[in-house]
């Protein structure tokens, strides 16, 4: 949902949407990351960065977890595509589970509406002169369901105008979202461990 992150680090990425159009089942769809779009953590990722790891895991082998909590997975995905724009999903809650019909209420509501990816970068280069982290290769874990996002520029049916040249006051700004995203990144791996422990 940063630059100092070393190589396979566990990491999270946000894309806000409008508010998703989930239907009575559940069911809804939208945008979890968009190609050659820098986000407030100085990030960027690169078309086909999911395709191998897509190959790998297929769309179920992806988690749908609610604000990237390893104990609270609230759905299933049921299609994960690399299209022009970026990585498209689609997914359905399940209403059996209590946090799912809460996250549906807060979704047809407006409440929440990002979605987050996390992931372990496989491959990445970072630009000298802007600091900007292009991941070229990433192996996706997780899509969350989430209250704040780190790419507002992703919406359902429609892609805002790609991030131009920040200055120095947004630089800084940036690197502060970083930190920020690597203290995420420790609490998701935490999480995972304490999960694995107890299964």
């Amino acid at each position: 949902m940063a630059a100092m992150r070393r190589i396979g680090a566990p990491a999270t990425k946000r894309a806000e949407q409008p508010p998703p159009q989930a239907n009575a089942a559940g069911a809804f769809s939208g945008y979890a990351s968009l190609f050659g779009v820098v986000d407030s953590g100085g990030d960027m990722v690169m078309a086909g960065a999911f395709a191998r790891s897509l190959i790998k895991r297929g769309a179920q082998g992806v988690k749908m977890l609610w604000q990237h909590q390893a104990a609270e997975p609230i759905g299933m995905w049921t299609s994960i595509v690399e299209d022009s724009r970026g990585l498209k999903v689609e997914g359905r809650l399940d209403l059996s589970v209590a946090r799912a019909r809460e996250a549906l209420s807060l979704m047809r509501k407006g409440a929440i509406d990002g979605l987050s990816i996390g992931f372990r970068t496989q491959r990445a280069t970072t630009e000298k002169s802007s600091g900007v982290r292009r991941l070229e290769e990433v192996d996706l874990w997780e899509i969350s369901i989430v209250t704040f996002p780190m790419l507002p520029q992703a919406r359902i049916g429609a892609v805002k105008h790609n991030y131009s040249a920040a200055p120095s006051m947004e630089t800084l700004v940036a690197k502060l979202a970083r930190l920020r995203a690597q203290r995420a990144e420790l609490e998701f791996a935490h999480a995972l461990r304490r999960v694995s422990k107890s299964s």
